[in-house]
């Protein structure tokens, strides 16, 4: 397989699909396979370690479930033709067609990249880590690329591949609607009569069909976009802050505390407020909490 066509095949993982779920199980488990090319380690890799690993990360970056699958996408990426497992042939499999976790873990099973397309990571550091910047680009906002990547031991020097032309106002018209100002903590700021400091962040994100459309954004300060996007916190139905119970830390009620079940700053036109269909969205695929938050 040559440089292009490997980068395609990566491209073009088949994800599972249920409705608007997201689901990145495999390009997590890719991304960290990958981290461990870069790092010179062997090529195989057993369904114990993958199991604790990426479900570390399925946790971190992933939807909110209350079970994390971390066998399916070690047994199905194999059929994406990027993936082996050495013991295949001795694991058995279950109903619907995926190796059964007790079979896994009883024949040791160990997984990873064919030693052709390994080899081709090892020897072209570049081709690697723009399949990283293309997974990364493709399954998650660019508020979370850096976190990700040094996450899974990948430092990139190389620009991201956009999938979709963005909207280059995008940014002018939802600032404007918000008065330049951050939706959660009012910060205004301007250098030159510029706002600065102040990003349109999507509600839906934009790589899991999110449109570019003020009632799909908020304008918010660099730091509450970052945390909108980790799922640190949420707006309710009713536009209020909810703060996930899984934030901690000695900066919360200064960051986020604060702002806890207030009202959020709306736009001057109540045409341009945040659309019910895009917080249930991020409320299930995005928001680190089970509670309920109506």
């Amino acid at each position: 397989m040559n440089r292009r066509d490997l980068r395609a095949a990566f491209a073009n993982l088949n994800i599972w699909k249920a409705g608007e779920k997201r689901a990145p199980n495999k390009p997590l488990l890719v991304l960290w396979a990958i981290g461990r090319c870069l790092g010179g380690m062997d090529r195989w890799t057993s369904y114990k370690v993958v199991d604790t690993e990426l479900r570390i990360l399925l946790r971190r970056f992933g939807p909110p479930r209350e079970i994390v699958h971390t066998e399916f996408p070690f047994w199905r990426l194999q059929h994406d033709d990027v993936w082996e497992v050495r013991e295949a042939s001795h694991i058995s499999i279950g109903p619907g067609g995926d190796a059964r976790i007790g079979s896994l873990i009883e024949e040791n099973a160990h997984g990873g990249f064919p030693k052709e397309i390994y080899d081709d990571l090892i020897d072209d550091e570049q081709l690697a880590v723009g399949i990283a910047d293309d997974l990364v680009d493709a399954h998650f906002p660019s508020t979370l690329h850096a976190d990700i990547l040094k996450a899974v031991g990948i430092h990139s020097r190389f620009e991201c591949v956009r999938r979709r032309p963005r909207d280059s106002l995008f940014r002018a018209k939802v600032l404007d609607a918000y008065d330049h100002r951050c939706a959660v903590c009012a910060f205004a700021l301007r250098l030159n009569k510029e706002p600065i400091g102040l990003e349109a962040a999507h509600i839906k994100w934009h790589m899991a069909r999110g449109p570019d459309q003020i009632a799909n954004a908020l304008s918010l300060c660099a730091l509450h976009h970052r945390l909108f996007d980790a799922g640190a916190f949420t707006l309710s139905l009713d536009r209020r802050v909810v703060v996930s119970n899984a934030a901690d830390g000695p900066s919360l009620i200064d960051v986020l505390g604060h702002f806890e079940s207030r009202e959020m700053f709306l736009p001057k036109s109540e045409k341009n407020f945040p659309d019910e269909q895009f917080l249930k969205w991020h409320r299930s695929e995005v928001f680190k909490s089970f509670a309920d938050v109506n």
